[in-house]
């Protein structure tokens, strides 16, 4: 097993890791949680760089490290929507979150049905700029919002902790913003795939961008 697979493993194995500390309740555990958070962001930006870089891509490393993504961002999602808003309207706050936490998953579900369809045909698809900046606006507003609590209650700093929480939430719907303009924009550009003529009898990369760029983006 190469490099990038083992730091694509190590990912996978800090999800339990993170659904422990965020919700067995000790001082600071939420920020613990999001550190354990914050080190797999680091792993999944190495493990494809690395890839990439030494030519060490694998047909395990294609099927591994978009799980890994989608299950670590699928666990700090719904982990935010049990997160208690710090600011006022708390109730608007955790409808807007858990909204957005479904319309981010959604997408994610629709665009591997999406890839899956495209891979049966022997298509490659890339991420376009609209996905990847989602990916990197979603990763901020999750770990400024996971330890948000620990900021109120543990610091007993509220104003801080109303601060980082209207940026994490602004970071959020930005996020929710280019998932929806990513996944209308992902499926027109490479609509082909939903078409009925012939596979191709080789791979083919549909988009400008680099095929072995992460499925997650």
């Amino acid at each position: 097993m190469n490099l990038p697979n083992k730091l694509t493993i190590i990912r996978i194995i800090l999800i339990p890791v993170f659904i422990a500390l965020f919700f067995i309740p000790f001082d600071w555990n939420k920020l613990a949680a999001m550190i354990v958070f914050a080190v797999a962001c680091l792993t999944d930006f190495f493990d494809g760089y690395i890839a990439r870089k030494e030519n060490l891509v694998t047909q395990l490393g294609k099927f591994l490290d978009p799980m890994a993504d989608k299950m670590i961002v699928a666990c700090a999602l719904i982990a935010l929507c049990v997160t208690a808003p710090v600011v006022g309207n708390a109730e608007v706050f955790t409808v807007c979150v858990t909204v957005f936490s479904m319309l981010i998953l959604c997408r994610e579900l629709l665009i591997s049905g999406f890839r899956t369809v495209a891979a049966n045909r022997g298509l490659v698809l890339a991420a376009d700029i609209f996905g990847k900046t989602k990916t990197v606006s979603q990763m901020v507003a999750l770990i400024l919002l996971l330890p948000v609590e620990d900021y109120f209650y543990v610091a007993g700093n509220p104003t801080a902790a109303q601060i980082v929480y209207y940026v994490g939430f602004s970071f959020l719907a930005l996020a929710t913003l280019l998932t929806v303009i990513s996944s209308i924009n992902y499926i027109v550009r490479n609509r082909a795939v939903l078409g009925d003529e012939p596979a191709p009898s080789a791979e083919t990369s549909v988009g400008t961008e680099n095929a072995t760029d992460k499925e997650s983006e």
